[in-house]
């Protein structure tokens, strides 16, 4: 459907194709989100209740999904530009769902492993689901509509380790029992709901294998003036949040002695709190101030709340904290509505697809640095600080705010819109 006057989607069929990614999203996202309180403690379980080990095997299954994603992602994403957005999703979100079911039936440690594999290669759906926003969303509103899918994200965040703290304390299978179920329901409503976004005459005309490398796919960076900084403010803020799924349940566990219901109640009370912010304060933040004013003011929200958590010494003091950190989910759609501004619409998929591949070397690297550095401050009693990987994400956080700050103003609109 098109406007006669502009050749582009009318409004109509923006709110409808926005309405169904904004769905399928948030029920992708709560599916994930199930698994975050869970999955630590079985990897636990499996190691014989060895915290630093489970550590440790956390590191190896999050560096091999990164590993993966970097050298999948810039292909998902090439083939989202010649083939159409919807093919992609479905493909990610069938992995997933197989991932879920080898998560519930594994016997032991490489069957969950053998799941991350497959999950890591197909892993593409909110990238792929930025690009489709990309091509029903008019420029100036990016910024404000990339609140709403971190929204969506949040949303799984609030409900999902909820929903998982508690099933996982009936049996820790139970969660990605739920999660396989929901991420299948959610294929199926994209294969007989979900419309394609992208038209036939805005796809490129060829699948090119140079640009669908991880190296191929990063010269789309280098290509447009300042892209290559907002990326790399894009590669801090994802690498530090790494820390989040690597080490907090760990981290809370051994600092504060949180079970699984505690867990699922702080991370209510953490998605509450994004919410808020990317439904209510987004946008009339980026309308008043801008979209780099944004992302400066999530960086320095997420520096100064990661050194805040990993200061806290008592469990209240942790949470309240999480009205700060909040803020960091301006920094994304932003950064997002920024970073579209500066590419054609037939090369979105390639700029999500190397913004993938980013966050893969942020899973290859995270877990290693954050991994290795909580597991190595908990073993040794002359440098007792639990809190040191957490203080390496906020040093991370506070060289994104220097990268933003030195960027130049955006241009008002982006090529060929």
């Amino acid at each position: 459907m098109t406007s006669p006057a502009s050749g582009g989607p009318s409004a109509t069929a923006r709110k409808a194709s926005f309405g169904f990614i904004f769905a399928l999203a948030l029920m992708n996202s709560v599916s994930f989100g199930i698994m975050i309180p869970v999955l630590p403690n079985l990897i636990k379980e499996f190691t014989g209740g060895d915290t630093a080990a489970a550590s440790e095997w956390n590191l190896v299954f999050a560096s091999t999904w990164g590993l993966l994603q970097f050298v999948c992602g810039p292909i998902l994403g090439l083939m989202s530009d010649r083939f159409g957005r919807r093919p992609v999703l479905l493909i990610s979100l069938f992995g997933l769902a197989v991932d879920f079911v080898f998560m519930a039936l594994a016997p032991g440690l490489w069957w969950l492993y053998l799941g991350r594999i497959l999950n890591g290669m197909t892993a593409a759906s909110f990238s792929t689901a930025n690009a489709y926003l990309a091509d029903v969303t008019a420029p100036d509103q990016r910024a404000k509509v990339f609140g709403w899918m971190g929204s969506a994200f949040s949303f799984g965040f609030i409900f999902g380790p909820f929903i998982g703290g508690q099933l996982g304390e009936i049996d820790l299978r139970l969660p990605f029992v739920a999660a396989a179920g929901l991420t299948f329901v959610n294929w199926l409503y994209g294969l007989f709901v979900l419309p394609e976004s992208l038209a036939p005459e805005r796809r490129t005309k060829a699948f090119d294998w140079k640009k669908a490398n991880p190296v191929g796919s990063l010269v789309l960076l280098r290509s447009r003036p300042g892209l290559l900084r907002l990326a790399s403010v894009g590669f801090l803020f994802q690498l530090a949040h790494v820390v989040l799924p690597t080490i907090f349940v760990l981290y809370m566990g051994y600092r504060y002695d949180w079970g699984l219901a505690v867990l699922g109640w702080t991370f209510l009370a953490t998605g509450v709190s994004g919410v808020v912010v990317q439904v209510f304060l987004v946008g009339p933040i980026v309308k008043r101030f801008g979209e780099k004013t944004a992302v400066i003011l999530g960086a320095a929200a997420g520096c100064v709340g990661f050194a805040w958590y990993a200061w806290a010494p008592t469990g209240a003091l942790y949470l309240l904290a999480v009205p700060v950190f909040a803020f960091t989910s301006l920094m994304m759609p932003g950064l997002q509505g920024l970073m579209t501004r500066k590419v054609e619409p037939s090369e979105q998929g390639q700029l999500q697809g190397a913004n993938q591949a980013l966050m893969g070397l942020s899973s290859i690297f995270g877990p290693v640095i954050f991994g290795e550095a909580f597991a190595w401050s908990i073993r040794h009693e002359g440098f007792h600080l639990p809190g040191l990987a957490i203080y390496l994400a906020a040093a991370m956080m506070g060289l994104a705010l220097l990268l933003i700050l030195g960027a130049a103003r955006p241009p008002p609109r982006e090529p060929g819109a």
